[in-house]
């Protein structure tokens, strides 16, 4: 086989390959298990190939390029306009060695593991801080339901709420208590 370039639309357990030869004519198509693609790869002589960045497409970047080859990673994005006709996983593949080889396509870096496991805290902090200004907000508004308003602002609701729970005659209900001790729990996990 005579592949230059490589694309593959990459699925949980299944990838779809399709292989263009120097002159961007399609010399290979083709449906691989994870194990399979693994060793085709590692058989196949040194290529540039072309994956959309999404999950999974990190490490099968490095595995490729322990093997020789020249990796490139695209968003979604960017791949969309070489798709030609209705979706499908073959017309995916086949859009992503031809964009993979244009010489403005902007390309995602690939990361090591370190960069990976670093972006992840992030995200799990970001989501963290996310839910935690959700459960804070909710709280607020039941409090304003209640006519009980409360400045924005964890500080705020950290220093108004044990107050506002044992203040007998603010009108809060038994059940609207508990709700509101439940959500100050989930918001202390």
């Amino acid at each position: 086989m005579d592949i230059t370039t490589l694309g593959i639309d990459i699925g949980k357990s299944t990838f779809h390959l399709v292989g263009l030869d120097g002159r961007g004519h399609p010399a290979l198509k083709q449906k691989l298990t994870r194990e399979k693609l693994m060793r085709f790869i590692a058989n196949l002589p040194a290529c540039l190939i072309g994956m959309e960045s999404c999950p999974g497409s990190q490490h099968l970047a490095r595995r490729f390029a322990e093997a020789g080859h020249t990796v490139r990673l695209m968003a979604a994005q960017f791949v969309k306009p070489y798709v030609k006709g209705n979706k499908s996983d073959f017309l995916d593949a086949e859009a992503i060695a031809e964009a993979v080889t244009r010489p403005t396509m902007r390309f995602v870096p690939i990361k090591t593991p370190d960069q990976q496991d670093l972006q992840a805290l992030h995200r799990v902090r970001h989501g963290l801080i996310a839910n935690r200004t959700m459960l804070i907000n909710q709280i607020r508004a039941f409090l304003l339901e209640y006519g009980l308003p409360v400045a924005r602002g964890v500080g705020q609701i950290r220093g108004a709420l044990p107050g506002l729970l044992e203040d007998a005659e603010n009108g809060l209900t038994d059940r609207m208590r508990t709700l509101l001790c439940e959500l100050r729990e989930d918001r202390h996990r």
